[in-house]
């Protein structure tokens, strides 16, 4: 309203001329009858007015210069008067017009349209500062209404100051309090990222020697004829299955993966989980692990699982330094309320004997960064991980806790139906390759290298070697094989560099990539018949590998 431009031009087509003029610049222009009219549509509110000289005559105005006259301190509208064309000097009576308008500009006709939008663009500026000028006036006298209230009461003005003061000064602390603990998680994040690197190198060459053992034992059960030395190679294939697993699961704690929802068995993780667990508590803490039935299935990610389980165990261990017993039980229930979908879920119950956290916290213990352990103890990012991991399964997790008798701690996950193993294709690793088939190895490690020729040469294959990426190459030209096996981590050129350059040379040559680094994707590859094969693996895995790769 108060940015509306009024015209007074009673006469003719003035108004609507003007109007048309100043619609070009999105002006709201409002057309008035008569003076008596404009005044009312001022009251309103306007920024500018445009009258016509002959529509004062006649002492039509009073009522207008009566409204200028008991305009605010702050207010002097603007007008803009469209004069006629005339000789010689204004009549007193016109110059008393001007003199009682105030502000006034005078246009003569006929007028230039750019004259009228410029005229009207200056008069709604000047409007503008009149309105800031009667905010700051507002605010003034707000200010000394203030300043008045203030001076009347001292006594409760100081004591207001004292106890911002006090605030501010709280906020301080817990300001550094804060800084404190993002520098403990900032610091225990490079922690991890560097024992994610650290792991990831020596999870590869432990692997590697891994995978050397493995096959080894599986050749010495193979081709030896006493019973005692088959169990004695089978007992150490089994060790280096369980420390392939362990692996593993060390590696859980410094991945960073995408989610990856599957059909996982917990009961059957647990227990897989058990040696780790045992580890991460130590000999002071009894563990018991129980289930209601033999298998439970949801849908999850099993690494994430793990991990969550892993932090739960490892916060267990922490609140009973004096020992205690942790217990991991998985039940099934139905969901006890509104919060989850309605179901059945499988429920991993995970509960200590420890020293237990105060009711007025339990419900900020999901909270990201918040923490009952001392600073540089821990990041407070434990149980949000749990939390955060059971949600994006479709599940929520719940903490109970009584101080001075222990914690439980409960992951919720949708219950789903079995799954059933899918039977692979079962090969027999001592028939023979069928015709000449050849396959050039490129590996490093050259006992892990001997292993593979001497296990392919056995499964019937023609087999060449190349210690390095670039001398496999050389040999591609050469050998012209019919299956390309290549380590992932070597020195100089890697496995997906040989690959790529392999590729320039054999578009459609298969390639099987063996690597001992668990987060290995090849997904972002984007090149045909590629096939991962994981370290450490089994005689009859690479067998199946290898014929896979070329039937592919």
């Amino acid at each position: 309203m108060e940015q509306r431009v009024l015209i007074l031009a009673p006469f003719g087509r003035d108004a609507d001329v003007i109007a048309e003029v100043l619609h070009k610049d999105d002006r709201e222009c409002v057309a008035c009858r008569d003076a008596d009219a404009l005044t009312e549509t001022l009251d309103a509110g306007a920024g500018s007015a445009l009258i016509a000289e002959e529509a004062l005559a006649n002492g039509h105005a009073s009522r207008l210069f009566g409204w200028l006259e008991q305009q605010p301190a702050w207010s002097d509208f603007p007008f803009i008067l469209l004069a006629a064309n005339r000789v010689g000097h204004r009549s007193a009576r016109s110059l008393e017009v001007l003199e009682r308008l105030g502000n006034v500009v005078v246009l003569e006709r006929p007028l230039n349209s750019e004259t009228l939008r410029r005229a009207v663009g200056s008069s709604l500026r000047a409007r503008a500062r009149q309105y800031e000028s009667r905010r700051h006036l507002a605010e003034l006298m707000e200010a000394q209404e203030a300043l008045v209230q203030l001076n009347d009461s001292l006594e409760s003005r100081i004591a207001e100051r004292t106890h911002e003061l006090a605030s501010a000064n709280n906020r301080l602390m817990m300001e550094i309090h804060e800084r404190a603990k993002v520098q403990a998680v900032l610091v225990q994040s490079q922690k991890m990222e560097a024992l994610g690197q650290l792991t990831g190198g020596i999870a590869h060459d432990f692997n590697n020697l891994l995978n050397v053992i493995m096959v080894n034992s599986e050749l010495i059960a193979r081709v030896g004829s006493d019973d005692r030395i088959r169990a004695m190679a089978a007992s150490v294939k089994r060790a280096t299955e369980r420390g392939a697993k362990l692996t593993g699961q060390l590696l859980t704690f410094s991945r960073n993966s995408n989610l990856d929802l599957k059909a996982v068995d917990v009961v059957a993780l647990l227990h897989g989980m058990r040696d780790i667990v045992t580890v991460s508590l130590g000999s002071s803490i009894h563990y018991v692990n129980e289930s209601d039935c033999e298998e439970m299935w949801t849908e999850a990610d099993a690494n994430q699982l793990e991990l969550a389980i892993l932090n739960l165990a490892i916060n267990a261990r922490d609140a009973m330094p004096g020992g205690g017993q942790l217990g991991i039980h998985v039940k099934e229930r139905i969901a006890p309320d509104e919060t989850l979908e309605p179901g059945r879920y499988v429920v991993v119950e995970v509960a200590d004997t420890g020293s237990g956290v105060s009711r007025d916290i339990v419900s900020r213990v999901f909270d990201p960064f918040f923490t009952t352990k001392p600073i540089g103890k821990g990041t407070g990012l434990g149980l949000s991980q749990v939390y955060g991991i059971a949600r994006q399964a479709g599940g929520t997790a719940r903490l109970f806790s009584e101080e001075g008798v222990g914690t439980t701690v409960e992951i919720w996950l949708p219950l789903r139906e079995r799954v059933t193993p899918q039977t692979e294709a079962v090969f027999d690793v001592e028939e023979n390759a069928v015709g000449v088939q050849r396959v050039l190895v490129v590996e490093d490690d050259g006992e892990v290298r001997a292993m593979l020729v001497d296990c392919l040469r056995r499964l019937g294959y023609t087999v060449t070697e190349a210690a390095d990426g670039r001398a496999g190459l050389n040999r591609l030209k050469d050998d012209n094989p019919d299956l390309l096996m290549v380590d992932f981590a070597m020195p100089g050129m890697n496995g997906i560099d040989v690959i790529a350059e392999a590729r320039k040379m054999r578009e459609d040559l298969p390639v099987i990539l063996a690597t001992g680094y668990a987060d290995v994707d090849i997904s972002g590859l984007a090149v045909k018949r590629c096939t991962i094969l994981r370290k450490p693996f089994q005689l009859d895995d690479l067998a199946r590998t290898v014929r896979l790769g070329l039937v592919a």
